[in-house]
């Protein structure tokens, strides 16, 4: 730092130096200031000696401020503008008012775009509750015909609309699943059996089986929104899956005791160049454009709501071989340590 303060400090240290040599000059030259050179040599030393006194002075003054904060953006959990350096000078005022202001500015900023949002959210939500109501009302006279060909077909069109639905209903609840987050005791086929019943119109449209192990696995997790990865993960199985396919759904825990949870397809599989970015926002891969029903958010959604919820979430694939989404679960000690 006294480095970058010298070189900010140049022009003075120039103007310094050409008015010592100046002087010396003067002295050299004019024969009425006639002095021994062993006392003009003692005067420049001196003179140097007062101003790089005068230097160091300065820079321990002036620096202060800069110093305090450096020193406060080293620390990201403080409260910089209640840390603020008292200003020496003019200048450090300016920057003190000008920092505040647009923090201000930048806060006032944050809060109208979280009104905004909240206030999208809420219109959101309004509308997916309106839709429900009509698509509750298809569904009933879907239940009605049961035998009737050209009902079961509205019935797997009806399907993915409400799925469609109800994965926009999340979406604006996911900014505030923090307050809407309970964890709880619940075993696995608790999670997975309704998930199975919601799809089960586009299973038989596609003549896929799903086969669900009999370990009866205890998970500690927050059910809906489990139900909810669940759910991205088995309508992606369906949809990649071929006419005839099966999806096996097993649950054991791993080498370090954690509970899992696998749902496996026998689809196309995901190309190796693919697999690490299936879970970024939008990114539909080589698979989702050949079969043109990709959005790039269901897996999205779903590493987004494993994240805050406490599940590990990957996925293992080979070409023409099927994929395997794999869900990692916290164990009961390490249940028990969030909430000590």
């Amino acid at each position: 730092m006294f480095t970058a303060y010298v070189k900010d400090m140049k022009s003075w240290i120039l103007l310094f130096a050409t008015s010592l040599v100046l002087t010396d000059i003067l002295i050299w030259v004019d024969k009425g200031l006639a002095m021994r050179l062993s006392s003009l040599i003692y005067l420049n030393m001196l003179l140097i000696a007062i101003f790089i006194s005068f230097l160091m002075w300065r820079y321990k003054k002036e620096m202060h401020f800069m110093k305090e904060l450096l020193r406060i953006s080293e620390d990201p959990y403080r409260d910089w503008q209640e840390g603020l350096p008292e200003p020496l000078f003019v200048r450090d005022q300016t920057t003190n008012d000008l920092l505040r202001q647009v923090a201000n500015d930048h806060l006032n900023e944050l809060s109208e775009m979280k009104a905004i949002n909240l206030k999208e959210s809420d219109y959101t939500a309004a509308w997916v509750h309106e839709v429900k109501a009509p698509l509750t009302s298809m569904k009933m006279t879907i239940d009605a015909n049961p035998q009737d060909a050209v009902v079961r077909k509205i019935e797997s069109d009806w399907l993915r609309v409400h799925l469609l639905i109800d994965r926009q209903l999340y979406i604006s609840r996911l900014p505030s699943l923090s307050a809407d987050y309970v964890l709880e005791k619940i075993n696995v086929h608790q999670l997975i059996t309704p998930e199975i019943r919601e799809i089960r119109s586009w299973c038989i449209e596609k003549n896929i089986a799903v086969e669900l192990d009999d370990n009866e696995l205890e998970l500690i997790t927050d059910s809906k929104w489990c139900r909810f990865i669940i759910r991205q993960l088995l309508t992606n199985a369906v949809k990649y899956s071929p006419n005839g396919g099966t999806i096996r759904i097993t649950a054991d825990h791993s080498l370090g005791g954690h509970p899992v949870l696998s749902i496996k397809d026998e689809g196309p599989g995901i190309p190796a160049h693919d697999l690490p970015r299936i879970f970024d926002k939008g990114f539909t891969g080589s698979t989702g454009r050949l079969h043109n029903a990709a959005t790039g958010l269901g897996l999205y959604l779903a590493r987004q709501v494993a994240e805050k919820i406490g599940i590990s979430l990957s996925a293992h694939s080979e070409t023409d071989k099927g994929t395997t989404m794999t869900m990692t679960f916290s164990t009961e000690n390490e249940f028990d340590a969030t909430r000590t």
